[in-house]
């Protein structure tokens, strides 16, 4: 992979890899029915995030920062028509955005195209597996801008991404005083109901209610016809571990195996790789 074009500011247009063209055609044209596992897969690579810099902090409190507390927030902008789902979890240096977001890994996508069946409920079940699910984004999104910095760097070493989802990325240097990732969305034409509240929450609810870092939204009221979006923000998900819930609370469709073990940020996948065991 080689730079196109070097523009000010040290922005540079990168092409994708080969094999990530070919993902994203398919999340494009072929994924469409299933469109909500975008927000699943968006949420479950932050959560993996806030895991990692966990893990790390067990050696270097100071990845923390000055804030210790974990969480993924979902929020819309009707407005400007964009979603953006951050966290304040480990980020992402100039490098990793390259390679987690420019590349896959060859053996893990040779796997994924060879398991597709051509049921799209199924193939959208393999997404999370294979470490792709960031692609899903392009499902409804015709643009999508990554903002993030690695836990431990300085705010002038954030970095901007941007696609849409064509043979290229932009990507420059930014500032960026919060540790962690965003992910914003630019929705397509016909994405309109997901500018809501109450969809995103009834998405997050039956994909994402067992995830444990706190899922928050801004909390919203009904006035003048319609929701408004309040200042104080509100926790979405109930936050508790899947195996310790009963079989008729867990939410279809949630993941429960991750055979690749790694998803599509690099971050090792914690409990969602391993077998659910039997609950009573």
């Amino acid at each position: 992979m080689t730079a196109t074009e070097t523009t000010n500011a040290g922005r540079e247009t990168l092409g994708f890899q080969a094999e990530v063209k070919q993902l994203l055609q398919l999340m494009i044209h072929s994924l469409y029915s299933n469109r909500e596992i975008f927000l699943r897969e968006l949420i479950s690579n932050a959560s993996d995030a806030c895991d990692k810099l966990r893990f790390e902090a067990l050696h270097n409190s100071a990845l923390f920062e000055d804030d210790p507390q974990l969480s993924i927030r979902v929020d819309y902008d009707a407005t400007a028509r964009t979603l953006t789902v951050g966290d304040n979890g480990v980020g992402m240096s100039r490098d990793e955005v390259i390679t987690n977001l420019g590349t896959i890994a060859k053996s893990g996508t040779r796997e994924f195209f060879s398991q597709l069946t051509g049921d799209q409920q199924k193939d959208a079940h393999l997404i999370g597996q294979f470490g792709v699910g960031f692609y899903s984004s392009f499902i409804v999104a015709d643009k999508v801008t990554v903002r993030t910095r690695r836990a431990g760097e300085s705010p002038e070493q954030g970095v901007r991404w941007e696609s849409d989802g064509g043979g290229e990325f932009a990507i420059e240097r930014m500032e960026k005083a919060r540790r962690g990732t965003e992910v914003t969305l630019h929705l397509r034409e016909g994405q309109d109901d997901l500018l809501s509240g109450t969809k995103l929450r009834s998405i997050i609810r039956k994909y994402s209610d067992h995830i444990v870092q706190p899922i928050v939204m801004p909390k919203e009221e009904w006035k003048d016809g319609k929701n408004q979006k309040l200042a104080e923000d509100e926790t979405v998900n109930q936050a508790s571990a899947l195996w310790a819930r009963p079989k008729n609370e867990i939410p279809t469709g949630s993941p429960n195996t991750n055979p690749a073990g790694t998803l599509i940020f690099g971050y090792p996948a914690t409990a969602a790789a391993f077998e659910l065991p039997p609950t009573a």
